[in-house]
């Protein structure tokens, strides 16, 4: 996989970001330090460059079938201006990504979306619904999934002759997010008096809600979503003006060290890690994010899931531990009953930055995923006490 970069990597080189690999991209992995932009985001407000996340545009009069069959959640579901997580399963209901599905206006053609958005601005007054045309979707898989699942996406088009267009768009978006308890204000700062939307229209988005605004005076796509289990936004705008956005944003900027420090202790997932098709095969029943699963759909994997929802559910389950002793628990790491018998393992795993506390992340056997059961983490070759504990780690 050849090496890709950001938009702003000479930005983040230049303010002093470390880098690392991640998904085939070169991004910062921290600017100050991990701790100090985790805290920033708990407590005040941060901006971290997402744009090594994919986005793949689909428009035209079968395109809302066409996401329907193939990602787990109702796509017909959604309005412009609307989003919705969801799964991407293969025939055996196995999870390959999972995916943020945007609903555009109306009549935006897919491969043209940052134009026509851009073209829109003004002309909406925030009103999505305004516009007309066939339906169009943007939706936004994992790091160096994007090759991957416009393959796929394009395959079974032309196998249903379905009527889509399907182009995939990662090199002309930036995407970045602002997250935070200030993150409001963050936004209201940055939106300029010509916003499509006003700075209300914006700051009254509820969650998973988006629209067009302009933001340091470039017209973006902007919805209430995060990563980070704080209140936030992400902001798209074309690549080429990825800078002026950026600069628009006078918070901390934050690294995938932080973004990783802080999803963990919400318990959400990380693609390649606590799922993957290779190496951690799961269906989303056992990832814990079932409700994502709509089965009056006819999406591929849609029986076995559905078969495997009438077995009596996964025998295993996604879910957090917390250890009761010194020790950092990781990705691999068994977990035993405290008695040597293995039932389960980790898939990530840190020392909580907010809490002080390692916590860990992984599958369990059912019968011992009751939170408070006390089980073990092998950390080094010794049992490390431990308790179960329903993500989030963070009283909400």
């Amino acid at each position: 996989m050849s090496e890709r970069t950001p938009p702003l990597h000479g930005v983040h080189e230049a303010r002093g970001a470390s880098f690392t690999d991640f998904g085939g991209w070169q991004m910062p992995v921290e600017f100050d330090s991990i701790r100090e932009e985790h805290a920033a985001v708990r407590e005040a407000v941060g901006a971290f460059d997402v744009s090594h996340m994919g986005e793949i545009e689909v428009s035209g009069p079968d395109a809302t079938t066409l996401m329907n069959r193939l990602t787990t959640n109702d796509v017909a579901a959604l309005g412009p201006g609307d989003s919705q997580y969801a799964a991407v399963t293969d025939e055996d209901g196995i999870m390959l990504d999972d995916t943020v599905v945007y609903r555009l206006p109306d009549g935006v053609e897919a491969g043209s979306a940052t134009a026509s958005l851009a073209g829109l601005d003004g002309e909406t007054d925030g009103d999505l619904d305004a516009t007309s045309g066939e339906p169009a979707y943007l939706f936004v898989p994992n790091a160096g999934h994007d090759g991957e699942m416009t393959e796929r996406w394009i395959d079974y088009r032309d196998d249903h002759d379905f009527d889509a267009a399907v182009a995939n768009t990662t090199a002309e978006w930036a995407m970045f997010a602002i997250q935070g308890p200030e993150a409001v204000d963050a936004m209201e700062g940055a939106l300029g008096d010509d916003a499509a939307a006003p700075p209300d229209a914006v700051a009254g988005l509820s969650k998973f809600q988006a629209t067009l605004a302009t933001v340091g005076g470039v017209a973006s796509w902007v919805a209430r979503t995060g990563y980070t289990g704080e209140d936030g936004f992400e902001v798209m705008c074309p690549a080429v003006d990825a800078e002026t956005v950026w600069s628009a944003f006078d918070v901390q900027p934050c690294g995938l060290g932080a973004r990783d420090t802080l999803r963990t202790e919400m318990g959400f997932l990380l693609s390649g890690q606590d799922f993957d098709p290779d190496g951690e095969p799961r269906t989303p029943y056992e990832a814990g994010i079932g409700f994502v699963v709509d089965l009056d759909t006819e999406f591929v994997g849609r029986d076995a899931l559905a078969a495997e929802r009438d077995d009596g559910g996964p025998t295993e389950t996604f879910t957090g531990v917390k250890l009761l002793e010194r020790g950092v628990p990781r990705g691999g790491y068994a977990v035993t009953d405290g008695d040597l018998t293995r039932i389960g393992h980790l898939t990530s795993g840190t020392m909580s930055p907010t809490l002080g506390e390692p916590i860990g992340l992984g599958y369990l056997r059912e019968e011992h995923a009751e939170p408070g059961t006390e089980v073990s983490v092998v950390v080094r070759g010794d049992e490390k006490r431990a308790e179960v504990v329903t993500p989030p780690f963070l009283d909400q």
